[in-house]
């Protein structure tokens, strides 16, 4: 039971999904910090300023543009984040080891050519065939 739990904890799928965990949870508190003391005090400037920037109340209830427009930022960077420092460099080094794929197939097909053109010659050499 335990060897199973153990090829289980580490397949490269698992592995990678508890990183992937990890580091998305390090990013968005990163950004969230950033946000929070950057983008979030630039919107309430261009939003009027002031410690009500970007609010507007009505019949008590406030409504805060500030805080969902400091949200789609954050949801853009942290996409443009994940895209360009994991995502392009995965895809790149996926291609490259495509690469090395193709570039191997095309010695085994000419062996089996060859093998081919060796068996036909025999073939050609026996009449019993």
């Amino acid at each position: 039971m335990l060897k199973g739990f153990k090829e289980f904890a580490t397949r490269g799928n698992v592995i990678d999904l508890a990183v992937a965990v990890v580091v998305g949870a390090a990013v968005a508190a990163l950004i969230g910090s950033i946000s929070e003391g950057l983008i979030l005090p630039i919107v309430g400037i261009f939003l009027g300023g002031g410690v009500n920037a970007g609010q507007l109340e009505i019949n008590g209830q406030v409504i805060d543009f500030s805080l969902m427009i400091n949200a789609l930022i954050i949801f853009v960077i942290t996409l443009a984040v994940i895209y360009f420092v994991f995502v392009v460099p995965m895809n790149k080094l996926r291609e490259r080891m495509a690469k090395d794929e193709v570039a191997a197939t095309p010695a085994d097909i000419e062996l089996l050519t060859e093998i081919r053109d060796l068996l036909r010659a025999q073939q050609g050499d026996n009449p019993q065939s």
